[in-house]
């Protein structure tokens, strides 16, 4: 079966979506972060990013927030294109934890690898990767470079927000000295953690979240600035990481009632990929007890499921315009 959508519906449904959703008072910011706990928890934006490069933007699409873990999608590409798919498949894995995303007993069950990038072990990991090893200052402006070519334009990042969040990581070094215990950490531990926690703290806005999530879903070809970012033959493997493990303990539920592969981060932000179609990305500081957007959620379920466009259905979509 194939289907057509316009673009003129798609923005219709967003609006839609944006309307009905922002009336939703649940949740609460991250409170064991202080400067996330002061994010006007009104905020809320929603942007799509089709395969032409257009975009489509509603309501606090200019704020930028931190993207915490959603940058663990940006690193585990440069990872990809720095080892390959099946060296990442050796050193850090593919399985969804089942877990927390800050799980230290996700470490202790699985001795032999730290089991995904999408989980705080194996971002963490991926961090130590990134080349050159053994220099913190070129390895960050590798980061930031990567995440920049696949954004479309450049993060910034949020001194306060990086202050607290290393005033406050304590779960964060244990995990990182325990996977040095286990011989699954291939740079200095300190280091790695503090790239992996400076890139947490990176401002973002829906739109750069879009344009990254198109990105992917254009297998590596940025849709606004043309560049190619990464090969072809990496997006089946991050795809299926995000759709395996994107919202943790919650990303069975997820799927099965969404149908996006999509990435969660507790500043508040979503990235969804459809792949061929589009990338969208939604953003409200209120977090359900997963610690994923209450109100981002919404917004996604409602747009993918009211244009019919899950990843799971048979029928073949195409937008017009």
């Amino acid at each position: 079966m194939i289907k057509t959508i316009s673009k003129s519906q798609i923005k219709e449904v967003a609006q839609e979506a944006y309307e009905v959703v922002k009336k939703e008072n649940g949740g609460a910011n991250a409170n064991y972060i202080p400067y996330l706990a002061n994010i006007d928890k009104d905020l809320f934006g929603v942007s799509i990013c089709l395969m032409d490069g257009e975009i489509i933007n509603i309501g606090d699409t200019t704020f930028k927030f931190g993207i915490e873990s959603v940058s663990k999608v940006h690193t585990a590409i440069l990872a990809l294109k720095e080892y390959g798919a099946d060296k990442i498949l050796e050193l850090i894995g593919a399985d969804a934890t089942g877990l927390p995303f800050n799980s230290i007993e996700a470490i202790l069950l699985e001795k032999d690898h730290p089991s995904t990038p999408l989980v705080n072990a194996g971002a963490i990991v991926a961090c130590s990767l990134v080349k050159p090893l053994g220099n913190s200052d070129e390895k960050w402006a590798a980061i930031v470079q990567n995440i920049t070519d696949i954004a479309g334009s450049a993060p910034v990042l949020i001194d306060e927000l990086y202050k607290s969040e290393s005033d406050t990581n304590y779960n964060n070094r244990a995990i990182a000295w325990l996977l040095k215990n286990y011989d699954r950490i291939y740079d200095d531990p300190t280091m790695a953690l503090d790239l992996y926690t400076r890139q947490c703290s990176l401002g973002i806005t829906t739109e750069q979240l879009a344009i990254s999530a198109a990105t992917i879903a254009n297998n590596g070809v940025n849709p606004v600035t043309h560049k190619n970012v990464f090969d072809a033959s990496l997006t089946p493997p991050i795809t299926s990481l995000i759709a395996s493990v994107g919202f943790y303990e919650h990303t069975g539920d997820w799927m099965y009632t969404s149908g996006i592969p999509a990435k969660s981060g507790v500043g508040g932000g979503i990235m969804g990929v459809l792949p061929g179609l589009m990338g969208i990305s939604t953003f409200a500081p209120p977090l359900d007890s997963a610690g994923n957007s209450v109100k981002a959620q919404a917004a996604v379920k409602y747009i993918i499921n009211k244009l019919g466009i899950n990843i799971f259905s048979a029928t073949q979509v195409t937008i017009k315009e």
